[in-house]
């Protein structure tokens, strides 16, 4: 029986490499998953969350800030902007990080990028809501 085999990586970490059973990620025209024997393809996705299902059973679950994933021959190949095990995640640091690009935003101030403000808060409310949903 053939396997899938997953490795995610970002730009300063090796976040995740084994066998699993399927990966769904947070496409940017939505959600999808892949499974053992998945046509090839090369997709970005966006803010969300992504769901490893692993062979015993147990899922395993990250936050991310988008990347773009591969599929080709039960390989893939996730490039992360950033990725997080929501287990790991630290609720106070992504408050304060909810916060300061909060207060950028209400700022209106001319020196401000505001597009990395909005990006900021959007990562922090994904960390934060994700950090609630999946914390037992």
């Amino acid at each position: 029986m053939a396997e899938l085999n997953l490795e995610i990586v970002t730009p300063s970490k090796s976040a995740f490499k084994g066998i699993i059973k399927s990966i769904t990620v947070p496409g940017t025209t939505g959600r999808f998953q892949v499974l053992v024997n998945h046509a090839p393809i090369i997709s970005t996705f966006d803010i969300g969350v992504i769901k490893v299902d692993l062979p015993d059973g147990k899922s395993v679950h990250y936050a991310t800030a988008g990347g773009t994933i591969e599929v080709l021959d039960n390989k893939v190949l996730v490039l992360a902007d950033s990725i997080e095990q929501i287990s790991e995640i630290d609720e106070e640091r992504a408050l304060k990080a909810k916060q300061r690009a909060e207060e950028r935003l209400a700022a209106k101030n001319s020196d401000i990028n505001l597009t990395r403000a909005q990006a900021a808060l959007e990562r922090a409310n994904n960390r934060i809501s994700l950090k609630e949903k999946y914390s037992h």
